[in-house]
């Protein structure tokens, strides 16, 4: 049996991130394409396939701070919205893999996971592994999710991966956005793609910004998070690269290193 690859499609390239619940259809089309590529020329490819909410559920995200927590009435109003908004992009996504041939199943955290103080706490695996099992390809995204201290709290893809680690135990993960890594100088004139990129480098330099809103913490968060990650799975490969470019989502699943990979 192959090692298991966890991949993420960001919310900054399927979305217009400046852009309230604007969807790169596209990006989208074209992304599911190359899943469904790779599965054709790699039968045994082993995939949990995640992805961000982007300007879907980010912007009223943003809007209701449902990341600090769920409280009052027009906090669960907002929290609704949120996770309305986040199963929108998810349905464009699931529809987009049925048409490129796939047979690909969700697993909204808001359905299988629960928080406690703004952390991932639960999530049963069984059927996210029996899917695998099946040869399904299994996606999660961004979403809302119930906390016991805090009422609810929001969940990054990246949230899910690193709590899904654990019990998966992946060899790869791959994160796709809009950038082609991690950069030094980020937003500068002198600003240059670093091959890897470690904890000690974060710590020395920063990580830069995500453009638009994420409530999630932007390029900063995702490889803080990723790193958390690394302290457990120390072998397992993490690479950060743009899936703009044709062909990369494909290229990257084949093993090719592209962009940014980060090192313990």
């Amino acid at each position: 049996m192959k090692p298991l690859t966890f991949l993420k499609l960001g919310g900054s390239l399927l979305t217009e991130k400046d852009k309230s619940a604007t969807a790169r259809h596209d990006v989208i089309r074209r992304a599911a394409a190359e899943l469904a590529a790779a599965r054709a020329a790699d039968p045994g490819l082993r995939l949990l396939l995640g992805h961000g909410s982007g300007s879907f559920g980010h912007v009223p995200a943003k809007q209701n701070n449902t990341r600090a927590g769920v409280r009052s009435e027009s906090d669960w109003a907002g929290f609704v919205e949120v996770w309305r908004q986040a199963a929108a992009l998810n349905r464009l996504v699931m529809d987009a893999l049925a048409e490129a041939g796939l047979r690909a199943i969700a697993f909204p955290p808001s359905a299988a996971g629960a928080a406690r103080a703004g952390r991932l706490a639960a999530w049963n695996p069984e059927p996210l592994q029996a899917a695998l099992q099946a040869g399904l390809l299994p996606v999660v995204y961004g979403d809302v999710v119930f906390d016991a201290e805090w009422g609810g709290t929001i969940a990054s893809t990246e949230d899910v991966f690193v709590h899904l680690a654990a019990e998966l135990k992946p060899a790869h993960i791959l994160l796709a956005g809009d950038e082609e890594g991690v950069f030094a100088g980020y937003g500068g004139p002198d600003a240059r793609l670093l091959p890897e990129f470690s904890a000690a480098d974060m710590a020395a330099m920063g990580a830069g910004e995500a453009a638009g809103a994420d409530v999630t913490g932007g390029m900063a968060g995702k490889v803080a998070a990723m790193f958390a990650l690394l302290q457990g799975l120390p072998d397992c490969e993490v690479r950060i690269f743009s899936g703009l470019g044709p062909g990369n989502l494909a290229r990257a699943l084949a093993g090719e290193p592209l962009g940014t990979r980060l090192v313990v």
